[in-house]
């Protein structure tokens, strides 16, 4: 089973984005931050989201990263799917933390339970076709929607959102052009998705 093992951002500022997403999130193996200045304007067709077991927790992380620095696109809300709110980095890159759980069940804490990334397609069955050729099993799929794979034991769970839906879930217009500003760090060989996406092999995270 194909599986992701660390997700690499683009960042102007790798110290404070290193300093943001520690302080923010707890994150530290599993995102590798990597100097660049490479042009990108709007959205960048992806959003990362963390998974949490109830919403004092949300709100415990999206307080956090609010505090550190980040920019509120969506407050936090319930909705029939659960509780959550998303938040842009000082960095440019979009994150989504929520949870399933209608009501808390203990005391707050900044832990989350698994990571998401979402990417943006411009048609989700063929990209849907194009990953499970790199070695991907479908767990869950909504038509041309939205599709899930089944995870590996890495930290990072992908999956599909038809472009426009996936900036409207995160509260920003589809438009975007340049860089993406993420690399997907696997243990396949490099390549680059429909979308643009780049896959490169796994190595160990930067100093930031």
């Amino acid at each position: 089973m194909a599986d992701i093992e660390r997700i690499t951002l683009d960042v102007a500022d790798t110290a404070a984005a290193h300093d943001f997403y520690t302080t923010a999130f707890g994150l530290d193996s599993q995102l590798r931050l990597r100097a660049s200045q490479a042009p990108t304007t709007g959205f960048r067709g992806f959003t990362l989201s963390l998974t949490v077991a109830q919403p004092a927790d949300v709100n415990a992380l999206v307080g956090a990263a609010l505090d550190a620095g980040a920019t509120e696109l969506k407050p936090v809300t319930k909705s029939i799917w659960g509780y959550g709110g998303v938040v842009r980095a000082p960095d440019g890159a979009i994150w989504k933390v929520a949870t399933s759980a209608k009501k808390d069940s203990g005391p707050a804490s900044r832990r989350f339970d698994g990571m998401v990334l979402l990417l943006g397609a411009a048609d989700v069955a063929a990209s849907k076709r194009f990953y499970r050729e790199q070695g991907f099993a479908v767990a869950k799929s909504f038509g041309g929607m939205y599709v899930e794979f089944e995870s590996g034991p890495g930290p990072v769970k992908l999956a599909l959102y038809r472009r426009r839906a996936l900036a409207k879930d995160a509260g920003v217009s589809p438009e975007g052009t340049g860089s993406h500003r993420i690399a997907i760090g696997a243990d396949l060989g490099p390549f680059t998705d429909p979308d643009g996406f780049a896959w490169e092999a796994a190595s160990p995270a930067l100093a930031p």
